[in-house]
Order: structure tokens, then sequence, then C-alpha cells
């Protein structure tokens, strides 16, 4: 009788400490779960405030691949003045209206040596015909996002005063974005912040371009004080650099 109960309370004291050891093994594991739920990813920065001297180049070439063969050919030149190739383009109305975008260290230097009589022969015998319209922008933002090769529009104006027509411009964001318009960088003339500059991107020509015409732009200006017709070349990219 004795040697029953001793066994049942081995039996019982069995049981407790396995039930007490599962308990131990289950607080363990909470113990040491560190799962955690995932930080979402906070979208880049595209926009660049960063200011930048940008040399823009408009002509008309007889031949583009030659033309284009003979300004590469040149490109050590250009590097030994501070100028480097950015982007060119070709008219979307007239594929032999190219525009070269480049981006120079020290804009008096690129000045001299864009405007020297040398370079115009060297244009000539790459197949350049007329004369070349030259701009010198310092370009005070820009979205470095990837739209794609859609369209860009180059647009020319001048204004009573800078500051004034950029509130007026973020203001008509929503229009511009109605008309498949989108802001790739904004900058002025170097030697005048009223003469502006400005490059978008056309997801839609044929609502852009209807609200060139609109109303609604015609106001845009007025209320930023634009005094000049704007001047708008539409082009494609066909190189980077």
């Amino acid at each position: 009788m004795k040697q029953f109960k001793w066994s049942c309370t081995l039996l019982l004291a069995a049981s407790l400490f396995f039930l007490s050891s599962c308990g131990d093994g289950d607080k363990k594991e909470e113990a040491t779960d560190t799962s955690t739920a995932e930080t979402p990813t906070a979208p880049a920065n595209t926009i660049d405030t960063t200011a930048h001297n940008m040399v823009t180049v408009m002509h008309k070439v007889a031949d583009f691949n030659k033309w284009l063969a003979g300004y590469e050919a040149h490109d050590s030149a250009r590097l030994a003045n501070g100028i480097h190739s950015y982007v060119i383009g070709r008219g979307l109305m007239d594929t032999n209206m190219v525009l070269v975008a480049m981006r120079a260290d020290d804009m008096a230097k690129a000045k001299a040596f864009t405007q020297n009589p040398a370079l115009k022969e060297v244009m000539k015998k790459a197949g350049v015909t007329g004369a070349p319209e030259i701009h010198y922008t310092i370009v005070t933002w820009q979205d470095t996002a990837n739209v794609g090769s859609i369209p860009r529009a180059m647009t020319m104006f001048t204004v009573k005063d800078h500051l004034v027509w950029r509130t007026a411009f973020e203001t008509g964001a929503q229009e511009r974005k109605d008309a498949g318009i989108m802001v790739r960088n904004i900058g002025h003339e170097a030697d005048n912040p009223n003469n502006i500059r400005l490059v978008t991107a056309l997801s839609d020509t044929a609502k852009a371009f209807a609200y060139y015409k609109s109303d609604a732009m015609k106001k845009r200006m007025a209320d930023g004080g634009i005094t000049t017709e704007p001047k708008r070349f539409v082009f494609t990219i066909v190189k980077r650099y």
C-alpha cells in the first residue's frame, strides 16, 4: 500500500514538472519573438535646387548624323573650356532643328568659347546652316525624375519681376497637370533674372498645345506679369551624356 502511494506521488510530481517545463518553454518563445512590422520606404526626392550654369544652342543642320559626328569630334575643346555635353534634342516639327544643352563650370569662360569666330567655322564644316541661337542660363530648379522619351518644350519669355512670376506660376500647377505638362527645370538668363527659361515635358501634346492658346493661359501670363509672347521650341531628346 505504501509502495502504491509512493508511486502515485512520483507520478504526480513528474506530471507537474512536465507541465511547468512546457509553460516555461512558451514564455521563452514569446520573449525571443522580435519580429516587427516593415517600415514603409519614403519616396525618393527628385527635386534639385542647386544652381547650374547651362548653355543651350539651337540651330539647323543639313544632315543630323554628319553634324553629330562633327560635334562629338570637338568634345575635347569643349572640355578644355569647362563645358560638358548634357542633352541633344531634335525638333518635333523639323528634325533638322537641333538643340544642344551643355553644363558650364564657368559662365564667362563658356561665353568666350561659344562666341569665338573659330567655333563658327567648325560648326559650318559640321553642316550647321544659318546663325546659331545661343542662350546662357542659370537653372535654379530641376526635377530629375525619369519621365521617359516624351516630347519636351523649352519656353522663353520676359517678366516684370521674376519673384512675382514664380508665385503666379506655382499656383497654376493643377492646370498644367490637367494639360499633360510636367515642369522639368526652371531658370533665367545669366545676365537678367527677368528673362525666364522653362523646360517642360508633354505627356499629351494635343492637350498642351490647346492649353498654350487657352484663356486660362492668357490669364496666367497676365497674373505673372509676362511682357513678351513666349517663344517655344518643342523637341525630343535623342541623346544624353
